[in-house]
């Protein structure tokens, strides 16, 4: 992928963690390369925390994340909308996000993939259209929430991407202990071979082209 032009990056993630399982090789990489990453994560997802647990445990495993890649603290945003409820909230979403496009003005925003079936992820999708409609827009793969997905973009990765990776999500002790099975560091690198295998290279991340701007 050719890189010129592009010096900021904002992620639109519906959960905390969602960032890194759609698209965490590609932050590393893309860090590492000296581009600007921005992350706004939408819910921290306090009704879906355990009884007894910490309520702001996910918000504090984000930072933790970000602080591993090496985000500052100021390209993050955490917002504290209503976990599968962000539809309750769309025009506030919107207004965050058009906020975040005026603040930051990025040369490539990353979001949920439009063929994403959970509802949080469809809101944040639809309102990253209206918002960024003039950028350049990837949509993210998280294929547990899909019936299809268009392998249109790949941006290879190294191990070194995949070990910062599975790094930044191995702080979500809140959702190591669901044992989920896509959240799990065999899952995440066999899906990179995958599509690495799609591009003769060791490791990818897909994305959909939503839009293009060169």
């Amino acid at each position: 992928m050719a890189l010129q032009g592009i010096k900021k990056i904002l992620i639109l993630a519906p959960h905390t963690d969602d960032a890194e399982l759609g698209c965490g090789g590609t932050m590393a990489r893309f860090l590492e390369e000296g581009i600007e990453i921005y992350v706004a994560a939408f819910s921290t997802a306090r009704a879906s925390v355990p009884e007894g647990s910490d309520p702001d445990i996910l918000r504090k495993e984000f930072i933790k994340s970000m602080e591993i890649l090496g985000v500052p603290e100021d390209h993050y945003f955490i917002y504290d909308y209503q976990v599968r409820k962000l539809n309750y909230s769309r025009q506030e979403v919107l207004e965050a996000m058009i906020k975040l496009r005026n603040d930051i003005q990025p040369d490539l925003v990353l979001l949920p993939s439009g063929n994403d079936l959970h509802q949080d992820h469809e809101v944040v999708h639809n309102e990253g259209l209206r918002a960024f409609k003039d950028n350049s827009i990837w949509g993210y793969e998280l294929p547990w929430n899909h019936v299809t997905f268009n392998t249109e973009a790949f941006v290879t990765l190294k191990q070194k991407h995949m070990d910062k990776k599975w790094e930044m999500m191995s702080v979500y002790e809140s959702q190591l202990i669901k044992q989920r099975n896509y959240f799990t560091r065999e899952f995440i690198e066999g899906l990179a071979r995958v599509r690495g295998v799609q591009v003769k290279e060791d490791f990818a991340e897909a994305f959909e082209v939503i839009r293009l701007k060169v």
